[in-house]
């Protein structure tokens, strides 16, 4: 544990103006950004009593060895750039409002020929459109049932689509009228764009326009006398009547505004956000996060706008179409922000037109901030009763492991290694990283095993270990000193999940100047910068034996290992005959299978990606001259074995080490001559 006042600022030294600072740990990386009206009111405030201190500043001030800061000249200018360091370093003590990925909502897959509608969960992608986010899945579909029925767009899977296209016959909802079938060229690929658009259109709020659009067409029907299609379009009119009322209106005024409220108490929060479009609830979504600071309403509010918009006009500009402006017109919240003013310029400069920053006070939305209250504390008091969100519980797991496996000091940064494969091929292993007892995924990190590949599991597991630990003894070697050990492992890891611009660290070789982990150009952690306090493989005691052995060779002392058997959950310590048994329902072993399950389904997922890209290139086995690592250059270039179908002989040609008689043998072996440029004759 730290002590704040080796650190502190001399007295005078820091500037009474506002600003954003950075607490930096002892191996130089961010673990929180702040920003505040005066940085030296501020920062004294982190230097007082530790008793005095939030139980969270208290970890943060004595985990932290040095503080700097920017002065800035308003406070608009510290909001965005908070945000910019939050997003760009990650800190490990800031709160991170993302996109909540446990609500369902209605995705629209405009980056397609034929946009799809179908239920989603999960990030955001690029050129896809989306609504919600929506209570429940089962609401989703309801909703498109009875839409489907006036927009007749598509909702099956590629597959099925191209399964159909090659039957030449439509689905079931192509028979009853709920899809207008393009798999069989019932409309053209405009035409279902169209269908779409008007799907969304309707959904965005323009309901009034496509409920006269429909009353016009009908009664045009009546009156040419065309009693059937007048009696479908009246049935139209009915199904999107019952659509609408299912999002009922809570604003009588057409009212655009996000409604926002909290729960909290001393450690943690709960935030409700309702999303109103044209007096009607879109959507809704929520978090349950960890305090930091000793923090009120009216500060939780303006650390809330200032991530969640921010992050929301990102996601935005990432996908194309994404359904016009991010902030709304008006922002409904329980207290205003200690500066509101600089609020409401910040948010109004993010949509484009003046932004109302406001606490309603009576009538309509008085009542639907009430409704918000409720529901941000029934979801903070359903949180409180889950384990695994519990700090208490996380603490008490990583204190309970330090006694089990006498560590020095509680394990709050574990790694652990998994290996997948099928019968001794595509073998790969993944490496998982959680701090404080939570996933940190943008520390992901994943191997194709190479020497060790054919020599099974243990082999594997000390490749791995080999080659992550020599990736950090070069990393943190020392100014100057280019020569260390591990070479041989540093281009070999690829990143684990995607993450945030600015958060994957940059590579560099030889000597390097700055602090040891930190690239000296971007001054951010390099990949492999920070060691584990606990390696935990996934095995017995052979497994965990041999990451100890390999640490032993590397020099490396301070980094405890276990192994953890799937069979009986057992922890084993390296060299020991007889393994750790850890209580049933410790919150120690839920962590450990927590964090081996994570490794388990990480290293799955790049097995059956591997996995797959093999299985596409042996459409390539008939093609002479053709060796794997050629084969492995096509499907990396081109993304798939359909793209390269479609690909003429120059494209094929320009892969590196394909001249144009092998580029002439691929496109023939896969097209049989068809589809050949202009001048080529089949041979």
């Amino acid at each position: 544990m730290a002590d704040p006042s080796t650190y502190r600022p001399a007295p005078g030294s820091i500037p009474d103006e506002p600003g954003v600072y950075k607490f930096r740990d002892e191996r130089r990386r961010v673990i929180y950004v702040g920003k505040a009206k005066s940085l030296r009111s501020r920062l004294n405030s982190y230097f007082a009593d530790l008793a005095g201190l939030h139980p969270r500043t208290r970890q943060m001030v004595t985990t932290a060895a040095s503080v700097e800061w920017t002065v800035v000249s308003t406070e608009v200018e510290a909001l965005q750039l908070e945000y910019n360091w939050i997003k760009e370093f990650d800190p490990r003590f800031n709160v991170r409002y993302r996109d909540d990925k446990s609500y369902p909502v209605l995705a629209v897959t405009l980056n397609e020929e034929f946009p799809r509608l179908h239920v989603y969960r999960g990030p955001r992608k690029k050129g896809v459109r989306y609504f919600g986010p929506y209570a429940h899945a089962w609401a989703i579909r309801e909703t498109l049932d009875l839409l489907l029925r006036v927009f007749p767009a598509r909702t099956c899977s590629n597959g099925v689509f191209r399964r159909h296209a090659q039957i030449g016959r439509p689905c079931l909802l192509g028979y009853i009228d709920k899809c207008s079938a393009p798999c069989v060229g019932r409309v053209t690929a405009d035409e279902h764009r169209a269908i779409v658009d008007d799907f969304c259109d309707f959904l965005a709020g323009s309901t009034d326009k496509m409920v006269r659009r429909l009353e016009k067409a009908m009664a045009e029907a009546s009156e040419g006398l065309e009693f059937e299609r007048a009696a479908r379009l009246r049935d139209d009119l009915a199904a999107l009547r019952r659509a609408m009322e299912k999002q009922a209106v809570v604003l009588g005024d057409g009212t655009d505004a996000d409604v926002v409220a909290f729960a909290h108490d001393e450690l943690e929060a709960a935030v409700q956000i309702f999303h109103v479009r044209g007096g009607r609830v879109r959507g809704q979504r929520g978090w349950v996060i960890d305090k930091v600071e000793e923090m009120d309403v009216a500060a939780l509010v303006e650390q809330f706008l200032s991530q969640f918009y921010a992050e929301q006009l990102d996601l935005a500009r990432e996908a194309p179409g994404g359904g016009g402006p991010t902030v709304p017109r008006e922002v409904l919240v329980p207290e205003l922000p200690a500066d509101a003013e600089a609020m409401t310029d910040w948010l109004s400069e993010l949509r484009g037109s003046r932004v109302r920053l406001r606490v309603p006070q009576r009538g309509d939305k008085r009542a639907l901030a009430d409704t918000v209250e409720r529901n941000a504390k029934e979801a903070f008091s359903q949180h409180k009763l889950r384990r695994a969100g519990d700090l208490t519980a996380r603490s008490a797991a990583l204190q309970e492991l330090q006694e089990h496996l006498a560590l020095d000091t509680a394990p709050l940064r574990i790694e652990c290694v998994d290996i997948s494969h099928t019968q001794g091929t595509d073998v790969v292993a993944s490496l998982v990283v959680f701090e404080d007892g939570v996933p940190r995924k943008t520390e992901y990190r994943r191997f194709a095993l190479r020497e060790a590949a054919d020599e099974g599991d243990v082999a594997a597991i000390a490749e791995v270990v080999r080659r992550r630990f020599a990736r950090y003894l070069k990393e943190t070697a020392d100014s100057g000193n280019g020569e260390t050990a591990g070479d041989a492992g540093t281009a070999d890891a690829t990143p684990g999940e995607p993450a945030p611009a600015g958060i994957a660290p940059a590579e560099t070789d030889g000597a390097q100047d700055g602090p040891p982990g930190i690239d000296p150009e971007t001054g951010k952690p390099k990949k492999f910068a920070y060691p584990p306090n606990l390696l935990v493989v996934d095995g017995a005691g052979p497994q965990a034996t041999a990451a100890s052995d390999v640490l032993a060779e590397l020099g490396i002392t301070d980094v405890a290992v276990v192994g953890l058997a799937k069979r009986l959950e057992e922890v084993w310590l390296p060299s020991d005959d007889e393994p750790v048994i850890l209580p049933r329902t410790s919150d120690a072993l839920y962590l450990l299978q927590r964090v081996r399950d994570e490794a388990h389904r990480f290293a799955i997922r790049y097995h059956r990606e591997k996995r797959g890209k093999r299985v596409q290139a042996s459409e390539l086995d008939g093609v002479p001259g053709l060796g794997q690592a050629r084969k492995s250059a096509l499907i990396k270039h081109f993304g798939s074995v359909k793209k390269l179908k479609q690909a003429s002989v120059d494209d094929i040609a320009q892969v590196p080490g394909f001249g144009k008689r092998t580029a002439e043998a691929v496109h023939t072996a896969l097209t049989g001559g068809q589809n050949m440029e202009r001048g080529e004759s089949d041979q």
